[in-house]
């Protein structure tokens, strides 16, 4: 009996994986076009670019929608199997939830094993080639396309536009402005016209303008003075060379790669690397303070003076900490200052040294610790700055790794919560898995935007979501195969407070 109902919940898991995978990607793939298909419309790009675009857009997708589609599928087999009471009788025979539900985990784990893979190796490839499609896509000059009421300047010399094209005719411009800014007689023209028809020629590589009813304003030069004409005209043919418009080329993929689009493997390298870098300018920051003959532990920013903030030539420094000048106090006291309150004179190793020798030992200090400072302040800043770009490369690493790994954690919700909607409809299905991995979806972005803060290690930002939601699942299954005498903690804790509330 275990062994078909085994086979039972294998059966049923592909049919809804295969339709809510579909849903899903169709979804997404709507919101994407309706976001970029303006940015695609009028640049003239072959179809085999928009496949092209449109698969690799499919990658981060899956990402997505696998995961989600895992669990509708989950919950939609297991409440399948509580609706038919063979959980019931299967339970009721001594059979635990782990033992009936095991190869649902198995097929969970060889999914989370496919989708790293995927994450791993195919995304960041896929992301790598449609960031240089972008990038030919945008550098690609757009087709002949008119707004009503905005000049086009596509056409090189020309500034076209057109108060109105009727929608229900072909060609037709009403309203028609032509700017020419080198006309065949020198100069430049303006040609005005009621209306307007547009013909393409040569498979659209030539455009023909017929205008009707119309002027043409020439301001033509002669000599030193400008000339101004004007011509009434009932009918004017202009010829446009668009031969150059709509132009696309599919380059070789190039440039640098970034966290997005590099393999993980590529990544634990430059990790590496980037950790060496720190590990070297902690040395060099411990260095820099040991030739400055202090300890790591206890120098701060406070111990080393600034430039501005060492006392002039001259400046006395007495117990109290109040500073004043010799050339201040005047009189004898100026020429001769006391020795205890010159400078350096409670230092031992200075103690015999006259006044000028004395300054100038102070000067040399001053100016070695200002030196160790800089040293020590660029090694650190250095430091950060690269530790901030390896927290970036971690992050991506747990990113993907974490988004795999949610095949498996969803077996842990999905099994319990699939046998407790037994006889819920698709509509409770579809609602609770969207609800289940909204809350996980977004505790992995805001895990990231924490991770990249620096306000949460890299490991905890990206790893939280699954510790939260397989916590929650275990949770789920121990509840669901509980021995009568256990007692659930959730329910003791919730009975205790509305004791005290009442």
């Amino acid at each position: 009996m275990l062994t078909r109902l085994h086979r039972s919940l294998l059966k049923s898991l592909p049919l809804p994986f295969a339709a809510a995978l579909v849903t899903l990607l169709f979804l997404l793939l709507m919101q994407f076009l309706i976001r970029y298909l303006p940015e695609l419309v009028g640049r003239g790009l072959p179809f085999g670019a928009l496949v092209e675009l449109v698969a690799y857009s499919l990658a981060y997708m899956l990402t997505l929608a696998v995961p989600m589609a895992w669990l509708i599928a989950l919950l939609a087999a297991f409440g399948q199997l509580g609706e038919s009471r063979a959980y019931l009788v299967a339970k009721s025979a001594g059979v635990s939830l782990p033992r009936l539900a095991w190869p649902v985990a198995v097929a969970g784990l060889l999914l989370t094993g496919g989708m790293m893979v995927f994450n791993n190796q195919m995304l960041p490839e896929a992301n790598y080639r449609m960031s240089g499609l972008w990038r030919d896509i945008k550098v690609s000059r757009p087709g002949f396309a008119l707004t009503p009421g905005e000049f086009y300047t596509g056409v090189s010399g020309y500034a076209i536009r057109a108060d109105a094209i009727p929608p229900d005719s072909t060609g037709l411009l009403v309203g028609v402005t032509v700017f020419e800014s080198r006309s065949a007689g020198g100069g430049s023209a303006v040609l005005t016209a009621d209306r307007a028809r547009l013909q393409t020629q040569y498979g659209g590589q030539r455009l023909t303008m017929l205008l009707e009813d119309g002027e043409v304003h020439h301001r033509r030069p002669e000599g030193t003075a400008d000339a101004y004409e004007r011509l009434a005209f009932g009918r004017h043919r202009m010829a446009f060379d668009l031969s150059s418009l709509g132009g696309f080329e599919r380059r070789e993929a190039g440039g640098g790669r970034t966290d997005r689009s590099m393999r993980t493997t590529d990544m634990l390298v430059v990790l590496d690397s980037l950790d060496r870098l720190v590990d070297a300018r902690h040395d060099s920051v411990r260095a820099a303070l040991a030739r400055g003959g202090a300890a790591a532990g206890d120098v701060t920013p406070d111990l080393l003076v600034r430039p501005t903030d060492r006392p002039a030539l001259g400046t006395v420094v007495v117990a109290g900490g109040a500073a004043d000048s010799a050339a201040e106090r005047g009189g004898a006291a100026a020429d001769s200052p006391p020795d205890s309150a010159a400078v350096g004179a409670d230092r031992p190793a200075l103690s015999g040294l006259g006044g000028a020798a004395r300054e100038a030992a102070y000067d040399l200090a001053a100016e070695r610790a200002r030196a160790v400072q800089y040293a020590a302040g660029a090694a650190a800043a250095a430091a950060s700055l690269e530790g901030q770009q390896a927290d970036r490369y971690r992050v991506e690493i747990y990113k993907k790794n974490s988004i795999a790994l949610a095949c498996l954690v969803f077996v842990l919700v999905g099994v319990p919560l699939g046998l407790s909607i037994s006889r819920a409809g698709v509509g409770v299905v579809a609602a609770l898995a969207v609800g289940v991995f909204l809350f996980y979806w977004v505790s992995l972005v805001l895990g990231e935007k924490l991770a990249d803060r620096e306000t949460l290690p890299p490991a905890v930002g990206m790893w939280a979501a699954n510790v939260i939601v397989g916590a929650l699942g275990v949770y789920l299954v121990a509840r669901e195969t509980r021995d009568p005498a256990w007692r659930d903690p959730i329910r003791a804790l919730a009975g205790r407070f509305r004791r005290r509330g009442g």
